[in-house]
């Protein structure tokens, strides 16, 4: 069973809450050749969505943020997790972290349909250093 971990950075950005917003940003952002490893979209208002976009080349997405008035937060540091699927895949990695005192305060999860997953794990950057060690990231 192969899996990949990795670090990976994220940005913030907050955007109105209304249909076609997202899409309208992602098909910018394609546009413009920005590859997102990832993406997660939360609501913190009524109106409001706050974005997380975990980009495979940070200064794609920042170059792309300034040309169109986006503004971001971070960026900020995230693991991430890939490979194959199976009962148990991600025991291990949350075994290593708890013995190493580290704490997960989120994460994300998702397979594919195909044998795949990714995994994003969250934590404070206090304990980023000593998760990615702990990981041999």
């Amino acid at each position: 069973m192969s899996f990949r971990i990795r670090r990976v950075d994220y940005f913030y950005a907050t955007v109105k809450d209304r249909p076609g917003e997202l899409g309208e940003m992602l098909s910018y952002l394609a546009q413009q050749g920005v590859n997102l490893l990832a993406f997660n979209a939360i609501p913190i208002g009524p109106e409001v969505t706050q974005l997380a976009l975990f980009p495979e080349v940070n200064w794609a997405l920042t170059d792309s943020a300034a040309k169109s008035g986006m503004r971001l937060e971070g960026p900020h540091h995230a693991i991430l997790v890939q490979g194959d699927d199976h009962l148990g895949a991600l025991v291990d990695v949350h075994h290593k972290l708890a013995q190493a005192q580290v704490n997960v305060y989120a994460s994300n999860a998702i397979t594919d349909g195909n044998g795949r997953y990714g995994y994003l794990i969250y934590v404070r950057s206090d304990e980023f250093s000593k998760a990615a060690s702990t990981l041999g990231i």
